[in-house]
């Protein structure tokens, strides 16, 4: 594919996943299963307030998350609840897969402009100026900042703007998340579905493959395609 302007990234699940340690977790601060503490910490309600900004505290990230919970949270617990969720955040952001730095380097080097399309919350974003790939990015738009989320247009075209590229020579990558792909394909980008960090189960890479004008298991593979 021949006159690319620009390549759009998804962050989680694309270039970094956040994952819990062996050792203790957000969950462990209240004997929950990572899964009920996922429950709670992504109720779709609460999610997108802290996603589009109007919770826009740390602490406040926190107190909304716990305040749903059927049973009482003391302020040490919220502190270490926090404390655990910022490492985790922190540890995504910098170890970032050497195949994936490289890949970036590569489209940069070839004049390709690099940016970043992310849903995510002040937390979620707070340690990006510390990770490996902030140098390689022409810009990065996170959905906090903006005040809305994947796969609304309104947050691709902010992003489209802010590069000054056209849409129809500008790439989106993701793993599909939030119909993410269908999101950039109404506004002209072309798609990749990687599947690079998260391999999905049958029925799921089905659908999300209706999005996706090209499909890779590997990073690397977008030099090909590209390059």
């Amino acid at each position: 594919m021949q006159n690319i302007e620009a390549i759009f990234f998804d962050l989680f699940f694309t270039l970094i996943i956040p994952k819990y340690h062996l050792q203790q977790n957000e969950n462990d601060v209240l004997g929950l299963s990572i899964e009920e503490w996922e429950l709670y910490a992504k109720y779709e309600m609460i999610y997108k307030r802290r996603a589009i900004g109007i919770v826009n505290s740390p602490e406040e990230i926190i107190d909304e998350i716990v305040d749903s919970m059927p049973f009482s949270v003391s302020e040490m617990q919220k502190k270490k609840l926090l404390a655990f969720r910022k490492e985790r955040m922190k540890n995504a952001l910098i170890n970032v897969e050497f195949e994936i730095v490289e890949t970036i380097q590569k489209l940069r080097d070839n004049g390709i402009k690099i940016g970043l399309i992310s849903n995510a919350d002040v937390i979620d974003a707070m340690y990006w100026p510390e990770s490996p790939l902030y140098n390689l990015f022409n810009d990065a738009v996170f959905s906090y900042e903006v005040k809305c989320l994947k796969p609304n247009s309104d947050i691709y075209n902010i992003a489209i703007q802010r590069m000054n590229v056209n849409p129809e020579k500008s790439v989106f990558v993701g793993d599909g998340g939030s119909d993410e792909l269908l999101g950039a394909r109404k506004v002209g980008m072309k798609t990749v579905f990687t599947e690079h960090l998260d391999i999905k189960e049958p029925n799921k890479r089905n659908k999300i493959m209706e999005g996706s004008d090209y499909h890779i298991l590997h990073f690397s593979e977008l030099t090909d395609l590209f390059l």
